[in-house]
């Protein structure tokens, strides 16, 4: 599966049938209309979801903290857990990540320490953060002699599932012992994916590692979408690294895309989503429409 993969463009386009009236969206497929979420009269029990992906600069971070204050605007209490040593999602929500005096390394390496002294707020409503930044890199190291290590952070994010709705996981873009607990912990996986080929080589890998924490560690994960991002409709490359994966994850690819522009940019140096900087955006609309289609992906308990 780590082989180059073949592109075969046909010569002339496919004859229009009987289905060419119908609206296709930019996977190639009829494109769903997702129902307005509904109120929720109860908050916690909260759903867990790793944004994973081992490849760098797919946006993880731009997904995690776009969706996460876009499922805050459907009325649901959200956490967002920065996991990855880079601090990006912490960065990206305004913070300065040599000014923290606590954050999710404390949280995981000392026992004294509780989620409510690492919580901070995110600025929106309805949504908080656990921050981090480069010390959480030397948890890698110490978590390797700890009994349980895969577990660490499960249990350290147990107390937080009776108060939220949403824990979404950024990840850091590698398959280490930091990664492996962010599945251990995570009831679903998001994929962000750009669409682009040297991206489509990596997945296959990434699907090993989530298959041997669901058999080993964690039976109740799985792969709750594959996420196209920083797609470009008018080139030829983006529609064919589209076709290609459909046709690997079949249903599992959303049918949302994330189509490239300059706001996220923008809103990442302003340190806020995009739905608050740019409310409407073609980016904040389509990550309203993730949530949308996310929640209706989601049990309903």
């Amino acid at each position: 599966m780590t082989q180059p993969i073949p592109f075969e463009r046909p010569l002339e386009s496919p004859s229009a049938g009987p289905a060419a009236d119908v609206a296709l969206g930019p996977t190639g497929r009829p494109m769903p209309l997702f129902p307005e979420p509904g109120p929720v009269a109860e908050h916690g029990r909260a759903r867990v979801i790793a944004m994973c992906n081992q490849k760098g600069g797919v946006g993880k971070t731009t997904t995690t903290i776009n969706l996460g204050a876009s499922l805050a605007e459907f009325g649901r209490r959200v956490l967002l857990v920065d996991f990855d040593p880079q601090g990006s999602l912490s960065v990206g929500l305004g913070l300065n990540p040599h000014e923290m005096d606590l954050t999710i390394y404390n949280l995981l390496m000392d026992r004294e320490v509780t989620l409510d002294d690492v919580v901070v707020p995110s600025g929106i409503p309805g949504m908080d953060l656990l921050p981090s930044n480069i010390d959480l890199s030397a948890a890698e190291v110490q978590l390797v002699h700890e009994v349980a290590r895969e577990q660490t952070l499960q249990r350290v994010l147990a107390p937080a599932l009776d108060r939220y709705d949403v824990v979404l996981i950024d990840c850091q873009p590698s398959l280490g012992l930091l990664t492996v607990n962010a599945l251990t912990a995570s009831d679903g996986v998001i994929v962000p994916l750009e669409c682009e080929y040297f991206a489509l080589r990596g997945v296959a890998l990434l699907k090993t590692t989530i298959d041997k924490v669901r058999e080993r560690l964690n039976p109740k994960l799985e792969i709750d979408g594959v996420l196209g991002t920083m797609f470009d409709g008018r080139t030829l490359h983006s529609r064919e690294v589209m076709e290609r994966l459909v046709s690997a994850w079949g249903d599992k690819v959303f049918h949302t895309v994330i189509r490239r522009t300059v706001k996220f940019s923008d809103a990442t140096v302003a340190g806020e989503p995009i739905t608050s900087y740019a409310s409407s955006s073609t980016g904040a609309e389509a990550y309203r429409q993730l949530a949308k289609e996310v929640l209706t992906r989601w049990p309903a308990a």
